[in-house]
């Protein structure tokens, strides 16, 4: 959600009624139920030399309106993101690393072939990272793609603090901010389009050594 907003503000400062629409949005998607039987089924944290890597997998079944959009070729956009904090007895937790990977899932009616392009890179970095492109014969070839995220480094164990108590929040979201304005404001509320999940895992202090 923090990083819709910022998302909001920004295209806000050239076009004042994209902020009433994303203001709106935010609003009704609080009361919008999410989609029903998704999950993280997985989240492991290991290191890797001089980063901290998470591999995950969740389970969703994509909605019909979703597919329906999918299928009219409209692109979709997937986002993984993952935050590192040191927890803080005194104080809020603070944020000490952390990424985001996108997906873009469009169907080709042409060659009836679905296309996936995936980046990701740490959050704080200013390299956009490397982008992955693949193509699949079906859609639920290219979803377990989407589903699972293998080796992702997540952050550098420089930014760690041994002896510290770390956790890491894992969420996985369509993001509706990509969509054609007309559509954003007609998915608006909708609970087929609310697929966002969360889940958040402490570092054992052997991952730390």
């Amino acid at each position: 959600m923090t990083a819709f907003i910022t998302h909001c503000w920004r295209r806000a400062r050239a076009d004042l009624s994209a902020l009433l629409a994303c203001t709106l949005f935010a609003v009704l998607q609080v009361y919008a139920a999410p989609v029903q039987g998704a999950e993280v089924t997985q989240l492991d944290l290991g290191r890797s030399g001089d980063g901290l890597e998470l591999s995950a997998a969740v389970s969703f079944d994509l909605p019909a309106a979703v597919q329906d959009a999918l299928f009219k070729g409209l692109p979709v956009i997937f986002v993984e993101e993952a935050e590192v904090y040191r927890e803080r007895w005194y104080w809020l937790d603070k944020r000490v690393g952390g990424a985001q990977r996108h997906m873009r899932l469009v169907f080709q009616p042409l060659i009836r072939r679905w296309r996936l392009t995936s980046g990701a890179g740490l959050a704080s970095s200013a390299e956009p990272g490397v982008a992955l492109a693949q193509n699949f014969d079906t859609l639920e070839e290219a979803l377990g793609v989407i589903r699972r995220v293998s080796g992702w480094r997540i952050a550098d164990f420089a930014d760690l603090e041994p002896g510290a108590r770390h956790r890491v929040e894992f969420r996985f979201r369509l993001d509706l901010t990509q969509l054609p304005r007309p559509l954003q404001i007609g998915t608006l509320g909708e609970s087929d389009w609310a697929l966002s999940i969360s889940t958040s895992r402490r570092l054992q202090p052997e991952t730390l050594r």
